[in-house]
């Protein structure tokens, strides 16, 4: 379980396919502390570690958890939001982040609030998921508060601190992002639906 307080962004060393797998290795100032068979968030995606060496870790990403994330747009050089689980007893500062992301979106409006940036954000709704006023997104792993939804689009509201500890500065109109919909909110969706 996480959080969506992004620990630190991470550098993409190293993508290596097998068969229908990938492979990710990434540089990051905690490795040193990680364990193999331990669950890491990238953008927003719960991964295992597969190996550690040196200042650079490994994990592996399936196909179907590559056709429901942006994992397969990433590129060697990519600054990647990481988040490592929770420690029972922890403060929640985001919301309760499962790292199952639920689909993609597409960043399809930038705006400049003169001090901070609203982002917007297009996704299938066929899929049933929904956002609401106030209510917690994670976009690439990040916990957000959405300050506009429609059927199938929301907004985010981002101060200075997130845009440069998170990739959302690397973010332009087009980009590909993770969104894993608030978890209290899909049961109800659920429950009313039936």
């Amino acid at each position: 379980m996480f959080t969506g307080i992004v620990e630190e962004l991470g550098l993409l060393k190293n993508i290596e396919k097998e068969n229908d797998n990938i492979h990710l290795t990434i540089s990051c100032s905690f490795t040193s502390e990680l364990k193999i068979d331990q669950s890491v968030a990238h953008n927003g995606v719960c991964l295992t570690v597969v190996n550690i060496n040196k200042d650079e870790y490994t994990v592996t990403a399936i196909k179907e958890t590559l056709n429901k994330t942006n994992l397969e747009t990433l590129r060697i050089g990519d600054k990647t939001n990481l988040e490592r689980g929770m420690k029972l007893g922890d403060r929640l500062d985001g919301h309760i982040v499962q790292g199952h992301v639920d689909q993609t979106a597409e960043c399809i409006a930038i705006q400049n609030e003169n001090g901070s940036w609203i982002f917007t954000f297009a996704y299938d709704a066929s899929q049933n998921n929904i956002t609401i006023e106030k209510g917690s997104i994670t976009v690439n792993g990040t916990s957000l508060t959405v300050v506009n939804s429609k059927e199938n689009q929301f907004s985010v509201a981002i101060i200075p601190f997130t845009y440069e500890h998170t990739n959302f500065h690397t973010f332009q109109i087009g980009t590909i992002v993770n969104l894993e919909f608030d978890v209290i909110g899909k049961y109800v969706a659920r429950l009313t639906k039936n």
